[in-house]
């Protein structure tokens, strides 16, 4: 009965994919930490182009 619990294989594919997806998970947070300021900087230089440009959303959408 032991030897049978400790063969089996069922739920293993499971552990992979959990595996799989912690390893996703953590080059995403990773790219996230390294790339963040940099892209952080690149929408605040968008914004003070569009606050250059006199551009305004106060009457959009009716």
């Amino acid at each position: 009965m032991l030897r049978k619990w400790f063969n089996d294989e069922e739920g293993q594919g499971m552990v992979e994919y959990g595996l799989i997806i912690a390893l996703i998970a953590i080059v995403v947070i990773v790219a996230l930490v390294l790339l963040g300021p940099k892209i952080r900087d690149i929408f605040q230089r968008t914004n003070e182009v569009i606050d250059e440009a006199g551009v305004t959303t106060a009457g959009a959408g009716g």
